[in-house]
């Protein structure tokens, strides 16, 4: 762990998908995502898969366990700068049944305050779906039960295909800043739009034909890239159904989903389902990144991941914040002849 670097704890990492936004330094589609001076000091997942695949790139052990067991178990968490974590959304989201706090999932997101009460992080960012925001009252609750900690919250809906994610993904995220911080986060401004007339600093919409079509004809060759062989071999049982469209290859895919059953989408040359790379192509994953166990278990984790893109931007954004706090603290120090500390003053 670099000295200088800001130390990061991940919780429901998953695959890692924010996680590989935040740590920056790969490439997609002919495009450089810079390293942004994060260290991940603390990451944890449920799903031993998801954390398999998290290992292998990363090359550090992530913590596959309950969350909330662990933290019962008084096992200790890093000192960081910034949590970070996408709870568990199915109980939010409109494909679910939307039970939301109802559930012993749909509460997952105090795991994460009990986190952030203990470590008092500059500040978090927790991602979840739309849904959220029409669910009633649901996002109020999580602002508030944020806020009552000692945290400034403010809610982002963002649409990845807005920062050149070949994806229509639309993604809640909730930010926290400390009380004591005297800077604020400004979220990403996008750099791509559907209809670029009215902004020419604006790229237009990346295309799934963009982000997809050179792996074509490719899932039968022994040596193409990484989890291209794997595939849903569902049959097709009409339009009707959820999965069975094939995508539009002169528009962003649609949402790569987690909850599918075999029923992912069809290529739009028609013949076969997306592959699990495909899947991670619309999702922004560099082709670097192997994920580990089933086909049917990879399609998961890439659904539930946050597009490494999109977080990428997201984490730049975090990068300015805490550059601009860091020098507010020095300064006032310099003043104060004080000692320069990012921890919180108490009385």
């Amino acid at each position: 762990v670099s000295a200088d670097k800001t130390k990061i704890v991940s919780l429901f990492s998953g695959c890692g998908g924010m996680d590989v936004g935040f740590l920056g330094g790969f490439s997609y589609l002919n495009s450089e995502y810079d390293n942004l001076g994060f260290d991940i000091v603390f990451a944890n997942d449920i799903d031993e898969n998801s954390c398999l695949s998290y290992e292998d790139y990363f090359k550090h052990t992530p913590v596959c366990a309950d969350i909330e067991k662990h933290l019962n178990n008084n096992n200790p968490i890093p000192d960081c700068e910034v949590v970070i974590g996408g709870f568990p959304c199915q109980d939010f989201s409109v494909a679910g049944k939307r039970k939301g706090f109802r559930t012993k999932r749909g509460k997952l997101y105090m795991q994460m305050k009990r986190v952030i009460t203990l470590k008092q992080p500059l500040i978090f960012v927790a991602e979840n779906v739309k849904g959220l925001t029409n669910l009633k009252g649901a996002l109020d609750q999580i602002k508030e039960d944020f806020s009552s900690v000692g945290y400034r919250i403010n809610d982002y809906l963002l649409m990845a295909a807005n920062f050149g994610v070949p994806q229509t993904r639309e993604r809640v995220f909730i930010v926290g800043v400390r009380e004591d911080c005297t800077n604020d986060f400004h979220p990403p401004f996008p750099t791509h739009a559907a209809d670029i007339t009215t902004d020419e600093s604006l790229k237009p919409w990346i295309t799934a034909k963009e982000a997809i079509n050179d792996l074509w004809g490719t899932e039968k060759n022994r040596n193409c890239l990484p989890n291209q062989d794997q595939f849903s071999r569902a049959k097709n049982y009409g339009e009707h159904l959820q999965g069975n469209k094939p995508i539009k290859p002169d528009y962003p895919g649609p949402t790569i989903r987690a909850e599918h059953h075999g029923n992912i989408e069809f290529h739009y040359n028609k013949s076969r389902r997306l592959t699990v790379r495909e899947c991670a192509r619309i999702q922004s994953f560099p082709d670097n990144y192997i994920f580990r166990g089933s086909g049917s278990s990879a399609y998961v984790q890439i659904g539930n991941a946050v597009p490494p893109v999109l977080a990428w931007h997201i984490a730049k954004s975090v990068r300015s914040f805490i550059n601009a706090e860091k020098e507010a603290r020095s300064k006032n120090n310099k003043q104060n002849n004080g000692v320069y500390s990012l921890k919180k003053h108490t009385a």
